[in-house]
């Protein structure tokens, strides 16, 4: 489960990690009595768990109180990336002479943790991650040793950041697993012109097979704030929204990650993770489908599907069965492979839709449906 900024926010000031004061506001007229309260001058920051709030218009600076509550009703309401902005955080503003970056998140394919750091922090993290890897730091950190304060200062000296960020990556780990955490991050950690260390942005991932140790988050587990991934949840589906292009339906959670690393490397960003398992009837392939079209950043839809106990003929019938009863508006990949391939694909030739298109391999497919998705000449 993700937590807000200022859920975060809580959790750091609890670990001993310095935040600037701030404020949460559901409405503008209470967004200016909370700059009144902050002295007036604040940064009023859109309450979304997504990132890029700042690019997309979510992160204002206020002059006054007056301005606060004109801004907190122009950032109340919005959609970013799906998200729409129910609460604004109120923070006063910092005076940075430098920005860094620090995390821990769970690496399970190696099996620990990795602090990753930086001397360059701030919005365009990804971009320095991208162009320039030697200026992040990745150490890999043992959980049964963890942090220690020795542990902390060499991470900050592997990434070049001020021996005064030591205490913070050692309570950050504190953090970490006392919250039974799978990520926290601070972006940007930052240094005043006063010398002070401030932490102005965070996020936090909690784990939650761990709910039942952290009751005070147990009322908001299951919260979904994203409309489609709540309609989702409801019908059983495991669905999770992204920033992308391409929908993409698979059967087995690996398999799905596998196609969105495919889709990535043909030029085109996944439009969610959608894992229908080990069922592929009629009704759950017309939700899946159904679900995905009703995201409007989706271009194209790629249904990668590997037949085991469940047959492809089977997850055929369920794809025409659904074609009856979803209005299909984009263009459909398919890809069937394993038990019964070759009659699921006949059964799909036969049906004809003008708008589904087959491939045998999954990079075939990938492909077919990165092209959909970005040249609308293609379809």
């Amino acid at each position: 489960m993700d937590l807000y900024e200022y859920q975060a926010r809580e959790i750091f000031q609890q670990y001993g990690i310095a935040v600037p004061d701030a404020e949460t506001a559901d409405t503008a007229r209470e967004a200016r009595a909370a700059a009144e309260r902050l002295g007036g001058r604040v940064i009023v920051k859109a309450q979304v768990k997504t990132g890029g709030r700042g690019k997309a218009g979510g992160v204002k600076l206020a002059a006054d109180p007056p301005a606060a509550e004109l801004t907190a009703r122009q950032i109340l309401g919005m959609d970013i990336k799906g998200h729409q902005v129910h609460k604004v955080m109120l923070a006063r503003p910092a005076a940075i002479d430098a920005e860094y970056y620090i995390s821990y998140v769970l690496d399970r394919a190696a099996g620990h943790f990795l602090a990753i750091a930086s001397a360059e922090g701030g919005m365009d993290i990804e971009e320095v991650a991208a162009t320039r890897p030697q200026a992040v730091a990745r150490i890999p950190v043992d959980p049964r040793a963890g942090v220690s304060e020795t542990t902390a200062a060499e991470i900050a000296a592997a990434a070049g950041l001020p021996p005064a960020t030591a205490p913070v990556l050692h309570r950050l780990w504190r953090a970490l697993t006392d919250e039974d955490a799978l990520l926290v991050e601070v972006n940007p950690l930052v240094r005043t012109t006063g010398g002070d260390i401030l932490a102005l942005d965070g996020k936090v991932t909690l784990d939650d097979n761990a709910r039942f140790r952290q009751a005070r988050w147990g009322d908001r587990a299951g919260a979904h704030d994203d409309p489609l991934e709540a309609a989702a949840a409801a019908k059983g589906l495991n669905y999770v929204r992204l920033d992308g292009e391409v929908g993409i339906i698979g059967n087995g959670a690996g398999l799905v990650m596998s196609t969105l690393d495919v889709v990535a490397g043909c030029g085109a960003r996944p439009a969610n993770f959608l894992d229908i398992g080990g069922g592929a009837s009629a009704q759950v392939m017309a939700d899946a489908l159904a679900t995905v079209l009703d995201d409007p950043g989706v271009r194209s839809v790629l249904v990668n599907v590997f037949g085991g106990i469940t047959a492809c003929d089977s997850v055929a019938d369920g794809i025409v069965t659904a074609l009856d009863t979803v209005r299909l508006t984009k263009p459909l990949v398919v890809r069937l492979d394993g038990n019964n391939a070759a009659r699921g694909r006949a059964i799909l030739d036969a049906r004809a839709h003008p708008l589904v298109q087959q491939a045998t391999t999954m990079d075939a497919a990938a492909r077919r449906a990165a092209v959909l998705a970005t040249d609308v000449t293609a379809v």
